[in-house]
């Protein structure tokens, strides 16, 4: 039945391609572009050696999404992110959210940026899956291998680096949007961005909330951004932001073991501040930072069990400081010194004390890239870091990047990543374990990247190869309870490959696949991910239809319960007016073939979802 549903999905994708009209209008797909996270300066992404996705703000634009993950994890080759419901991640026990990026990740071992600054739960190490919005963001950057050495620790499988929204036009935007659906699913979004002289801002609020697609899995969220911009001049300009998430959920647990009362009661913020430099041979910045959050958690329990005298409490911290200056002092060359700080960590109780606890960290960083005969680009540098716990890490990184024809480019790199153990894993809860060591891998890999018909055609092919040691896992130990340890070497390998076709001006299509091996493998991973989507404009009416296809994901902690399977997604939208004055009206769909499956073990998936709504733009 799933091999059916597979080739049914092909169908309906195909239909929509041979269903195309010739209609101009802007283009859909962005083959090219500059990126930032590389080498904390504006550089082309075919000059760097690194593996780089880039999504872009027309492309989250189109999925009507408010979560931005679930773009990326549909979008970016070898990124999957674990999903358990209809909206919504959690935090604690039945949660989701988890990013690999080529079968690393679990833990905290993908960095999440905002504007090149971390973002994560100073005693627990993770992400922060709800706080990422889809309409606060301006383009995402994500790196597809090691970035600690510019951004250290937590960057050891990848760096998902989300650029902040700023009104970049003179004058005002206004949009609002209302979405209803499945499950008594509402979504409300209100954004406002205002740009006059030398000032700017943006301003957004949105509202979450389902019933959910199960008993006892209710979730809501309030999110709030503003982000404040004033240019003083030519050469300097200052920055600030400011995030809150507000939010609600309860986690029902597994299909055979249900659990009552599992609620969380969660506020999360972050702010940050940054004074830049630009001038014609020299640039860098100034940037501080505060994350924090305040958990209220309800253990919950099951049938046969008394209801939790105590709650979970904790708060938590991020705090730091970044400068870097970048310098271009002959034709070709640019190099980049860096320092960064960091504390993080938190205290937590139930009933009484269980953590109060930081960390330091403390690190210099040098990067340089060297342009030479238009056609090779030479990259390499070198962090140390220091932490507070375990001492010092050196982490190297060298790569080239040769461009022997036109639209081609050939990238070989060789960098390592690590992670420090979080504050969680060592000192809260059984099986913490104070003596571990921090996690390391090399990663070597090659790709080949090739732009046709005049950049409407773009292909990429990456293979990687993943030399770890020092894993850390829950292990069982004889006679004693299971313990958090360092267990050795591990190897992954595999392939990437992207293509992206502008077959007409208003016709696009694009698909990614990865394949992953793993000599221990873990779940949230899948051995093959396979994404095709197309977009077609026809006047004022816009489809999108795509189709993702796992085999070979693990969906529990242990690796014995494996699932494959296709869902289907399509939107559909008419527009009144411009996009900058206008009216929306639209209407979405998500596993439209009603696949049953699961990604987190227990929790299966909700069938076929439909939702509608309203976008405003004044």
């Amino acid at each position: 039945m799933k091999k059916v549903k597979w080739i049914v999905s092909a169908l309906l994708v195909s239909g929509v391609c041979a269903a195309a009209e010739p209609l101009a209008v802007d283009s859909l797909i962005q083959l090219q572009g500059v990126v930032i996270s590389a080498n904390k300066i504006e550089v082309n992404r075919n000059s760097v050696p690194l593996s780089i996705s880039v999504i872009g703000r027309s492309e989250i634009e189109r999925t009507s999404e408010s979560a931005l993950l679930p773009v990326l994890s549909h979008r970016v080759p070898g990124l999957f992110v674990t999903q358990k419901g209809i909206t919504g991640f959690g935090v604690s026990e039945g949660s989701a959210g988890t990013i690999n990026i080529r079968g690393v990740g679990s833990g905290n071992k993908v960095l999440v940026l905002f504007d090149g600054q971390p973002q994560w739960a100073g005693l627990f190490g993770h992400s922060l899956p709800d706080t990422y919005v889809a309409s606060d963001v301006d383009k995402v950057e994500v790196i597809r291998g090691p970035g600690s050495l510019l951004y250290g620790s937590n960057a050891m499988g990848g760096v998902i680096n989300i650029i902040t929204r700023r009104h970049h036009k003179e004058g005002r935007r206004t949009q609002a949007r209302v979405m209803y659906g499945s499950y008594n699913t509402q979504k409300y979004m209100v954004n406002n961005g205002y740009n006059i002289g030398n000032f700017s801002s943006f301003i957004s609020i949105n509202h979450d909330r389902t019933d959910g697609h199960r008993a006892d899995s209710k979730f809501h969220i309030t999110n709030g951004f503003l982000n404040l911009g004033y240019r003083f001049n030519e050469h300097y300009k200052a920055t600030g932001s400011l995030s809150l998430a507000k939010s609600w959920n309860q986690n029902p647990g597994m299909v055979s073991n249900p659990i009552y009362d599992n609620t969380m009661d969660i506020l999360r913020g972050t702010t940050s501040l940054a004074f830049e430099n630009n001038f014609e041979k020299t640039s860098g910045a100034v940037r501080v930072f505060y994350n924090w959050g305040h958990h209220d958690i309800n253990d919950g329990y099951h049938a046969g069990e008394e209801p939790q005298q105590f709650m979970f409490v904790s708060d938590d911290h991020n705090v730091g400081a970044m400068i870097y200056q970048s310098f271009r002092l002959f034709p070709g060359n640019s190099f980049t010194l860096g320092i960064d700080y960091k504390n993080w960590g938190g205290k937590a109780e139930k009933g009484e004390p269980l953590v109060d606890k930081s960390v330091n960290e403390t690190a210099g960083y040098f990067i340089m890239q060297q342009d030479l005969w238009d056609m090779l680009s030479l990259n390499g540098g070198v962090r140390y870091e220091h932490n507070s716990m375990f001492g010092g890490e050196w982490i190297p990184q060298i790569g080239a990047t040769v461009r022997p024809i036109e639209g081609n480019a050939i990238k070989a790199s060789v960098s390592k990543g690590f992670r420090s153990p979080n504050i969680r894993e060592m000192f809260m809860f059984p099986p913490q374990n104070p003596d571990l060591q921090p996690e390391s891998m090399w990663n070597y890999e090659v790709s080949v990247s090739q732009s046709l018909l005049g950049g409407k055609l773009f292909g990429e092919l990456t293979l990687f190869y993943i030399d770890g040691k020092n894993l850390i896992q829950t292990v069982p130990q004889e006679g004693r309870a299971p313990l958090n340890i360092n267990t050795g070497a591990f190897t992954n390998k595999g392939v990437e490959v992207e293509i992206n076709y502008q077959i007409l001006p208003n016709l696009a299509v694009n698909t990614n696949y990865s394949y992953l091996h793993q000599s221990n493998p873990i779940n949230g991973a899948p051995a093959h991910k396979l994404y095709a989507g197309v977009s077609y404009m026809p006047g004022r009416f816009s489809f999108d239809v795509y189709t993702q296809s796992i085999w070979g994901l693990f969906t529990d902690a242990a690796c014995t319960h494996e699932e494959d399977y296709a869902v289907l997604n399509a939107r559909a939208a008419y527009r009144f007016g411009t996009e900058e004055k206008g009216l929306s009206l639209f209407v979405k769909g998500e596993n439209l073939t009603a696949t049953r499956y699961s990604i987190n073990d227990g929790f299966p998936m909700p069938k076929a979802i439909v939702m509608g709504g309203i976008d405003v733009t004044f």
